[in-house]
């Protein structure tokens, strides 16, 4: 059978967008039955050029570093695990240098013109960004020297072989660091959040020094009373930032679609009062000197919900009939699992906060993915193709 060529026609106004022209290469490809433009050079691409050599040569640096910092303070040999131990070294190093190639990267493809995520982030919001992944990178580090400690209990290396295990470690952190730098979005960004969120609060939850916190209630787990009282407080404060961020990005975004539009400004003063409120509940945590603000604070955040389930008919754009009823079936089983806590007792403090933090938390991350969703509509057309 005789195969045939097809010519394709892309709009103009995509083509402004994406600022191409005749000689920018693209490329066809299918993936799961779908036909995909991409960029011949695609951003996210850095293993083809120049760019491999940055991870290579920060490891090495990093790695003949540590070499002379064990040298000069006399350690022949390092464990695996513990005090001023190989994984603490590694742990620290990496974060370091990964972080700042984040950065570096990040900063760096703003002049991208492909790059239509890093333009509309303020460099009020690059701190928030930046820290949440090296506090990803982090958590990684920490339960993966965990498990590597684990598994080889006991083990100790010299200095040499420490060095080099410093480097091969290095080498794919740094280069895991700038793949995400240049391959960012608000899609990435809303993982990061749900990240950060849910791994300080389980943490929280497992090195606390009181078992029975439970039969307190969760904000216990951000009083005096708790160990890890700081990391589940600071938990609520750097994910109200980060929800923040991410807020800013998606309605700067969608200004280019819906310029002016009154139930959009509702709808992000909104969301930025739940943030707010979010981060406020960690700012003043259940003591006894801060428990009257920590209740209203945390009823504000309630009401704040509320408002989005009972109001987003009207303050979101082209609404499906699908998150409509999914928003009014989230609303529903906050009322039910209120009437099951406060009504007839069948819940507790801790199991009701619990779910309607799940819930709550859910469809806020719905509801983000939605306005994402907006955004993609503005560069949707019908692309034809010719024999």
């Amino acid at each position: 059978m005789k195969s045939k060529d097809f010519n394709l026609k892309i709009p103009a106004n995509i083509g402004e967008q994406l600022k191409l022209d005749a000689d920018t290469p693209v490329k066809l490809v299918v993936k799961r039955d779908r036909l995909v433009v991409e960029f011949a050079e695609s951003r996210r691409r850095i293993f083809q050029n120049r760019l491999m050599w940055w991870p290579v040569i920060a490891a090495f640096i990093v790695s003949v570093g540590y070499y002379i910092f064990c040298r000069w303070q006399g350690i022949r040999h390092l464990k695996l695990s513990g005090d001023n131990s190989l994984a603490t070294g590694l742990i620290v190093t990496g974060v370091v240098m990964g972080t700042l190639l984040f950065a570096i990267f990040f900063i760096r493809d703003r002049n991208n013109p492909q790059n239509h995520f890093t333009k509309n982030i303020y460099w009020r919001n690059f701190p928030v960004i930046v820290l949440s992944f090296a506090l990803i990178l982090a958590l990684i580090l920490v339960g993966s020297m965990w498990l590597l400690g684990m598994l080889f209990n006991g083990a100790s290396f010299d200095r040499i072989t420490a060095s080099m295990i410093i480097f091969v470690f290095g080498v794919f952190i740094n280069l895991a660091m700038i793949y995400f730098a240049q391959a960012v979005d608000a899609g990435v960004l809303s993982t990061v959040l749900t990240l950060v969120i849910i791994s300080g609060v389980v943490i929280s939850m497992a090195v606390n020094n009181e078992r029975y916190w439970w039969q307190h209630n969760l904000s216990f787990l951000g009083t005096s009373h708790a160990s890890s009282g700081w990391q589940f407080n600071a938990t609520l404060i750097f994910s109200a930032l980060l929800m923040i961020a991410l807020i800013d990005y998606l309605f700067v975004s969608l200004q280019e679609y819906y310029p002016g539009s009154r139930r959009l400004i509702v709808l992000r003063i909104l969301l930025t009062l739940t943030a707010i409120n979010l981060g406020l509940v960690g700012v003043f945590p259940n003591n006894i000197s801060s428990h009257l603000l920590h209740d209203q604070v945390a009823s504000f955040l309630i009401y704040c919900v509320l408002a989005l389930i009972i109001g987003v008919r009207w303050l979101l754009p082209q609404i499906t009939k699908e998150f409509l009823y999914l928003s009014y079936g989230v609303g529903a089983a906050l009322f039910v699992a209120e009437v099951l806590f406060r009504g007839i007792g069948y819940f507790s403090l801790t199991a009701f906060e619990m779910v309607a933090f799940v819930m709550a938390f859910g469809w806020l991350l719905m509801l983000l993915d939605r306005i994402e969703s907006l955004i993609n509509v503005g560069t949707e057309s019908i692309i034809s193709l010719e024999e």
